[in-house]
């Protein structure tokens, strides 16, 4: 019997590990239909899992193309921008090219919030990041003279953090090709996170690297000595009230990091203008995370009431709760589907390198799968693909990017609206 795109993954586990049993692992026929909607030669993926893929009528779905995997990106590699339509036999539609990229997280290419046509994504001119922002039907483009990490709600500003550094501190997340200007100092008042118009393009820095250093981590006064800073993974609350980023640090001397990850981190918050500056996460270990609400943030971290876990973090509050404690069992990219009923989640390979994406029901306490996908060996370390699951508008359709067909990296639709109907 030949097997379809979406028994595939189930079947190489069975003939890669013959002795391997996973746990919680569904028959094929118990799962969700998924098809893939790129195809190669070429390579194509999205990246970070809180960024707006679907277009507002979920017609289109935007994803990068790439020639090669297994490597680090270089300064000159350059990538293709596009979208997907669903509805004219999974068409690819170029839009564009990038030379500001990484493997995790793309080029930021994304839809602007409040946009039917409006998408954007990084690129580089001469000797620095800037953001195209391109009508996809009018194919007219304009560029910001600053890259864009972040969208507010209203699609009219943005955050961004200085990727140069994020190269040089945790390569893969930032992007190659250009040095970190204040690369000799381990806390600069010049670096930080600016907030950008999208209109005008006019920036202001809002938060220095020197400012957050300057506040003592509370679990350890000596904690700062000798290690070097940087900002990374910033998102906006849902109403554009307050933003969120994680403060990094690791030995300047690039020595290994005592604590767990290879770096500290902690998690912030604050106003559109740097203002009301708050440690939402003192302990140290924060990773990823979703605003559930403007006042609530859902995050994978450490907490002395639980160990690591995802919590609700409630912003400028001491109030934390632990989060599917009995089966969010691990570390993952969670978002929320529209009306906060469902979280949408994935995990890492697992010991049969199956990633296993699934939705947690809050009301219930329910975890229902909705795929495994296996991710073969040769995707670790920074070219590993994530599956990061992103759902559409109406949150009936979920798509991943995913190695488990062997046709390297590719997108795929999975269709969850029976599972969100069987279950009331």
């Amino acid at each position: 019997m030949q097997a379809t795109p979406w028994q595939r993954p189930l079947l190489a586990v069975m003939l890669l590990a013959p002795t391997f049993t996973p746990v919680n692992v569904l028959p094929a026929d118990a799962l969700p239909p998924v098809r893939a909607i790129t195809q190669g030669p070429a390579f194509h993926w999205f990246g970070y899992y809180d960024k707006l893929e679907f277009d507002p009528t979920g017609r289109f779905v935007l994803a990068n193309e790439v020639d090669f995997e297994g490597r680090s990106p270089k300064g000159g590699d350059v990538i293709r921008v596009g979208m997907v339509d669903l509805r004219d036999g999974d068409r690819w539609i170029e839009l564009g090219t990038s030379r500001a990229w990484g493997w995790q997280q793309g080029c930021m290419l994304q839809w602007r919030p409040g946009s039917m046509s409006e998408v954007l994504w990084n690129d580089r001119e001469g000797d620095r990041f800037v953001c195209r922002i391109m009508d996809v039907f009018s194919r007219k483009v304009r560029t910001i003279p600053w890259p864009i990490y972040a969208l507010s709600p209203d699609g009219r500003s943005a955050v961004t953090a200085e990727f140069r550094r994020i190269q040089d501190m945790r390569p893969g997340y930032g992007y190659a090709g250009l040095p970190d200007p204040f690369g000799d100092q381990v806390a600069p008042t010049e670096s930080g996170i600016h907030v950008v118009d999208l209109e005008t393009g006019t920036a202001r820095l809002v938060v220095s690297l020197a400012q957050a250093a300057a506040i003592p981590f509370e679990a350890n006064p000596t904690e700062f000595d000798g290690v070097k800073h940087w900002f990374n993974h910033l998102l906006w609350n849902t109403d554009g009230t307050r933003f969120l980023f994680l403060h990094r640090w690791r030995p300047a001397d690039g020595s290994k990091y005592r604590g767990v990850g290879g770096f500290g981190t902690r998690m912030f918050t604050c106003n559109p203008d740097g203002s009301d500056l708050f440690i939402l996460d003192p302990n140290g270990q924060t990773s990823h995370f979703i605003w559930r609400d403007p006042d609530t943030v859902t995050a994978w971290a450490w907490h002395p009431s639980h160990g690591s876990k995802f919590y609700n973090f409630h912003d400028r509050t001491q109030k934390v709760e632990v989060v599917g404690p009995e089966v969010m069992t691990v570390n993952g990219h969670n978002t929320y589907l529209p009306g906060n009923e469902w979280i949408l989640n994935d995990t890492y390979p697992d010991k049969a390198r199956l990633q296993h994406p699934y939705l947690y029901h809050v009301p219930t306490g329910r975890r229902v799968p909705v795929g495994h996908f296996l991710s073969p060996p040769g995707y670790t370390g920074e070219w590993r693909c994530d599956l990061h699951p992103r759902s559409s508008p109406d949150g009936t359709k979920v798509v991943i990017d995913s190695t488990h067909d062997g046709k390297g990296r590719q997108l795929y639709l999975i269709d969850i609206g029976g599972v969100l109907g069987n279950a009331q």
